[in-house]
């Protein structure tokens, strides 16, 4: 009968009566919870028939630690580093710092307008289910979700290599006649992907985790620039070597296509703006309360991303050993360079670590999320499994499990090809681009004042920002699929795009072998929604009652 922390006041005796004593306990603050939370389900039942079955213990404050979190724009542009200073040098990632943060506020205002408009867990492929025509809807709902899903896994494993490349350049660092070979960072991210299962089983301390990572990031982001700043004090570089001066590594004769393939690391480093809209149903007011933090997350990563970026430009004081590293980690060459100290860089490179850390435990939060909802909708083989949610600890734990697998098994890519981890990361963006996309398309065709309005949109300026979704997303596409260097070996090939496509024919298979028949239609969900309402809106007249009582008690 209850759902979300209702699970407490209501006993498991028949008829699903309320316990007196229990709720009668509680403070005025809590039990007022309760009802807020009960109204809130009944809301979400009424529009979408979904059952609600997660509690809503996220605030505005632990909905910005998982955006943030997970975005963590400075910790991407640490992560990532390679590959900008290699496309066009300091004033490169400077720049496509800028342009990036500009693009993704017009795709955090369309993410917001939808999911003020329309919340759901599903976030876009609930979207595109109810924008599409009804022909469409279901095929459509199907790639988009299968689209997003797979952008979750590979954020999480290029998080996952992140970590795993930071703990084998500091060991690298401490050890000067270590030798880093791939297989060492294999043996780390597979390691690290199996410590990080842990953090996402229990739902109780996610909201304080959460915190946790934004108070983490900053204080991490704060500690790290001005400990360079101050110990490269009057020996800083030029402003003309920060903002002017280009330097193509890439192989590329098209400086041009050296600084597109180089945007990657700052489109990164602003990438999965779409986590907050998969807590929509953890939330009391997630109209709000989501696009606060979506757009708070665009905000606060180029503030910090920005300033880290110019501050570690300023310091750097040889690129050429950045660019020949031995330690495979650029940004701990940095520290080692502007301190002189080895403890002292892998002490830096420690709070890096501490960030990326944090930043998947978000990432994992956001991918079990995912996997879950669209499972709830038979998205995925065998979900019956991924959507259930376990009632002891109040996660979606199958789906957190199976997501990590699958993060395992994308890992063995980097034993097979040096640029893994700029695939990871370009299949990240692609693939998220791609979900988003797919619902503002229909929202477009649809016409923006055909569907109701929530409490964010922006007008005109919405429009704008849909069409920039578009554009970017087919720019990516074309251009981030091009090797990151010349001449193409094996090796070093951009393997994206034969990622994609091979997902992409996997999915339409199974669509038509057996997806089309198991999935969930809007038609069908709305029709469980006389029943799921008549019963949560019992639910609430009781707690109404019942509070009612226990205040003429006081």
């Amino acid at each position: 009968m209850g759902f979300g922390d209702i699970n407490h006041y209501v006993s498991n005796g028949r008829d699903g009566q309320i316990n007196l004593d229990e709720l009668a306990r509680a403070n005025n603050k809590k039990a007022g919870f309760i009802l807020e939370e009960a109204q809130a389900n009944l809301e979400l039942a009424a529009e979408t028939g979904y059952k609600p079955e997660l509690r809503r213990n996220f605030s505005v404050l632990s909905l910005l630690g998982v955006g943030f979190g997970l975005t963590n724009s400075w910790f991407g542009i640490s992560a990532a580093l390679t590959t900008g200073i290699s496309s066009g040098g300091p004033m490169m990632i400077v720049y496509g710092i800028i342009i990036v943060a500009c693009i993704s506020m017009c795709i955090a205002i369309t993410l917001s307008e939808l999911v003020s408009s329309m919340p759901n867990a599903g976030g876009q492929y609930y979207w595109t289910m109810k924008l599409a025509p009804k022909k469409y809807a279901p095929f459509a709902s199907y790639m988009c979700g299968a689209f997003a899903w797979a952008g979750s896994v590979f954020t999480s494993a290029s998080v996952t290599i992140s970590m795993a490349t930071s703990l084998v350049g500091m060991y690298a660092l401490a050890h000067p006649g270590f030798v880093v070979q791939r297989w060492h960072v294999f043996i780390a991210y597979q390691l690290s992907n199996l410590f990080l299962l842990m953090f996402n089983i229990y739902e109780k301390p996610l909201p304080a985790l959460s915190k946790g990572a934004l108070y983490i990031s900053l204080l991490s982001f704060v500690v790290i620039t001005i400990t360079i700043l101050v110990k490269a004090s009057g020996n800083y570089q030029s402003a003309h070597f920060v903002f002017v001066e280009f330097n193509n590594n890439t192989g590329w004769s098209s400086s041009g296509i050296a600084f597109i393939v180089g945007l990657i690391n700052p489109n990164w480093s602003f990438s999965c703006l779409d986590a907050a809209t998969h807590l929509s149903e953890e939330l009391l007011e997630p109209r709000r309360q989501i696009p606060i933090a979506i757009i708070g997350t665009v905000i606060i990563g180029l503030v910090t991303s920005l300033v880290y970026s110019i501050a570690m430009f300023f310091s750097i004081k040889n690129l050429d050993a950045i660019l020949t590293s031995t330690t495979g980690v650029p940004i701990l060459d940095i520290f080692y360079q502007v301190l002189g100290s080895r403890a002292g860089a892998i002490v830096l490179e420690s709070l890096v670590f501490l960030t990326a850390l944090t930043c998947n435990v978000a990432s994992h939060t956001w991918q079990a999320r995912l996997c879950w909802s669209f499972a709830r909708d038979n998205g995925l083989p065998g979900s019956r499994y991924w959507s259930k949610v376990n009632p002891k600890t109040g996660q979606p734990i199958n789906a957190h499990f199976m997501s990590c697998a699958w993060c395992a098994v994308i890992g063995c890519i980097y034993m097979g090809s040096t640029t893994a981890y700029n695939a990871m990361v370009i299949g990240c963006i692609i693939f998220l681009l791609l979900s988003y996309s797919v619902p503002t398309v229909f929202l477009l065709l649809k016409g923006r004042d055909n569907i109701k309005h929530g409490p964010f949109w922006m007008g005109k300026i919405g429009l704008f920002s849909n069409y920039v979704v578009l554009i970017w997303t087919l720019f990516t596409l074309v251009f981030y699929s091009f090797p990151p260097v010349m001449p193409v070996t094996a090796g070093n090939m951009n393997y994206v795009s034969v990622v994609i496509g091979v997902f992409g024919v996997y999915c339409v298979i199974y669509w038509f072998a057996r997806g089309r028949s198991k999935y969930t239609t809007i038609e069908v969900r709305e029709q469980g929604i006389e029943a799921l309402t008549t019963n949560l809106s019992r639910q609430i007249t009781n707690v109404e009652m019942i509070l009612s009582n226990i205040a003429s008690r006081k």
